[in-house]
């Protein structure tokens, strides 16, 4: 056994979004029908995801990415990292998953 090795954890996401921790906190909520959860809870909400390791899509909180944009927050989708977007607040979260390519059915469950 190599030194250093952890044991790994089986998960079943095919998609990973990141989503700013820090843009999260500005906004204080800002997304959903009253326009008070944050992107990561409204996101999951809109795609039905309830298991985290489970579900076909991980939707992460990850610490400030660096971009600090006034009224978004700032979204990574980890199989296009090099296109970043600053997703205002009030925005259509469904309209969102619909741009990123995600599946809108319960099945992520």
């Amino acid at each position: 056994m190599a030194t250093g090795m952890t044991k790994g954890v089986k998960a079943h996401w095919q998609r990973t979004i990141l989503v700013c921790s820090k843009c999260s906190k500005r906004l204080d909520g800002g997304f959903g029908k009253k326009g008070k959860q944050s992107l990561v809870k409204a996101l999951r909400r809109s795609l039905g995801i309830k298991r985290w390791r489970k579900a076909t899509i991980g939707i992460v909180e990850v610490k400030c990415l660096g971009v600090c944009p006034r009224g978004s927050v700032t979204l990574i989708d980890a199989g296009d990292p090099g296109n970043w977007r600053l997703v205002p607040r009030g925005a259509d979260v469904d309209a969102l998953a619909i741009a990123l390519n995600l599946k809108l059915s319960a099945d992520h469950a």
